[in-house]
């Protein structure tokens, strides 16, 4: 018994002290408490593709959390993929605070519609935005039918989010379609057949009655000074985030979601069915801090879930080691476990700012029943592979070496058919019996066998001893 609570306080040791090494949030004062503005800035640089939409959630989220005022991109990308451009674009919609772009220097293509989707677009001295059509990855064009639907989704995005700016959906418009002219009054910015580009200097160019910068909302040297002269000096506090190698390490990890949780699972159940703790628990305990840490760094799990999950475990081996047969405290703990793992994955925002439907949950429960798969596959191929080899004895016999009966020697599996015994916890189908003064693992085909009941070995799975009771004489 103390091997076995030595080898959960190592498990849980481990993955609390993963999470150790990950910075708490920044909790900031209330807002009505606060002597100057809190403004995070959060750069958006080089291509739009996921380590930029990771650092965005992370950001918005914490902003949200946090009672943030304003958030500022420190936006210089050529753009990138669409669908993490909309992405993006959503998640600055969940922000009910300040959003402007600093254009630093570049916003072009993708990133022209991730600037058009906040409130205030400034620029450098030297910033440009748009060129913003809608090409393959090989830089090639999109056939026709698919670069209009999605040119007009992109521009519904805009209009959306722009409603209080009409023309600026405009604008975006003739970055995105060649045919469209851009008219104000009587003054064509841009003729039909070429894409909309402009200068910093162009952006702010007023135009209408009453005349408005055409885009921007003013020209700084640098975003201190934006800051300054739109809050003041001395009046905000600025926490600055950073994309470093973990976005793009969490990038890579992500798409093996599935099968870092299948392995995790396995290794951690052939270790509780080891003696001792080693390789399998390191290599499951690994794999699953792996998994939620990804998580984590991708905006999306928070620590609470790995407490979950770490209930979970304590409750399955309460169950184990001290109330077998009573299937409540197994059940809870599994499905606080697969609770955890699957809330993990899911994009949950802070505040009310989740939206509840079935593409909210489809994508984390397809990873979770891939890596359920990977798991019960993978016990599967290592049971039949290892057939008759001493990791399976050590497996089936593994308490064989911590009887407490000293002159028996423990049996091969085989040797113990028709060897009789007694159960010495509940099989409600799988428990613990005795033979010879040697303990196994056993469980029963059909129903349950009580504690003390006398039983026969009548032959053997994957990890342990099939008995029957042997019937009782009148």
């Amino acid at each position: 018994m103390q091997g076995v609570w030595a080898r959960l306080t190592v498990l849980l040791v481990c993955i609390v002290s993963v999470l150790a090494g990950e910075p708490a949030l920044d909790r900031s004062e209330p807002v009505e408490q606060r002597s100057s503005v809190d403004v995070y800035v959060i750069p958006i640089q080089g291509m739009i593709d996921k380590p930029n939409l990771y650092i965005l959630r992370r950001g918005l989220k914490e902003a949200i959390r946090n009672n943030i005022e304003m958030v500022v991109l420190d936006m210089d990308t050529p753009g990138g993929r669409v669908d993490i451009c909309l992405e993006m674009m959503e998640a600055l919609d969940r922000f009910d605070g300040v959003t402007a772009t600093y254009v630093n220097e570049d916003a072009i293509s993708a990133g022209s519609f991730i600037a058009a989707s906040t409130e205030e677009i400034y620029f450098a001295p030297r910033g440009k935005i748009g060129a913003s059509a809608v090409i393959q990855g090989t830089g090639e064009d999109v056939p026709e039918t698919a670069r209009l639907k999605m040119e007009s989704y992109l521009r519904a995005n805009i209009r959306v989010m722009a409603e209080d700016k009409p023309q600026r959906a405009d604008v975006i418009r003739a970055m995105l379609d060649a045919n469209f002219e851009l008219k104000i009054g009587e003054e064509v910015i841009k003729p039909s057949g070429e894409l909309l580009t402009l200068t910093a200097k162009e952006a702010m160019q007023p135009y209408g009655d009453p005349a408005a910068p055409l885009l921007g909302s003013g020209v700084y040297a640098d975003l201190n000074e934006l800051l300054d002269a739109k809050l003041g000096p001395g009046a905000y506090q600025i926490r600055d985030f950073k994309v470093t190698y973990s976005e793009k390490w969490a990038k890579w990890l992500n798409t093996f979601a599935p099968a870092l949780l299948g392995l995790g699972m396995l290794l951690l159940f052939v270790e509780f069915k080891t003696p001792g703790f080693g390789f399998f628990g390191i290599g499951g305990i690994v794999a699953i801090s792996t998994f939620f840490i990804s998580q984590n760094i991708a905006g999306l799990a928070g620590n609470e879930v790995v407490l979950f999950f770490i209930v979970g475990v304590i409750l399955v081996l309460l169950e184990l080691l001290f109330f077998a047969g009573v299937l409540v405290f197994a059940a809870s703990g599994i499905l606080l476990m697969f609770g955890a793992l699957l809330w993990a994955m899911i994009d949950y925002w802070p505040a009310g700012k989740t939206v509840i439907n079935a593409e909210l949950f489809l994508g984390p429960m397809m990873n979770l029943i891939f890596g359920a798969i990977i798991a019960i596959f993978g016990a599967l191929l290592v049971s039949k592979m290892l057939k008759g080899s001493w990791f399976e004895r050590r497996m089936v016999l593994r308490d064989a070496s911590a009887s407490t009966a000293t002159s028996a020697q423990p049996a091969s599996a085989l040797s113990l058919v028709g060897s009789e015994g007694l159960v010495i916890t509940p099989l409600h189908p799988i428990g613990k019996i005795e033979i010879n003064g040697v303990r196994y693992e056993g469980s029963c085909v059909n129903g349950s066998i009580d504690l003390g009941v006398k039983i026969r070995v009548t032959g053997k799975n994957d990890f342990g001893l099939i008995v029957e009771e042997v019937a009782k004489l009148c």
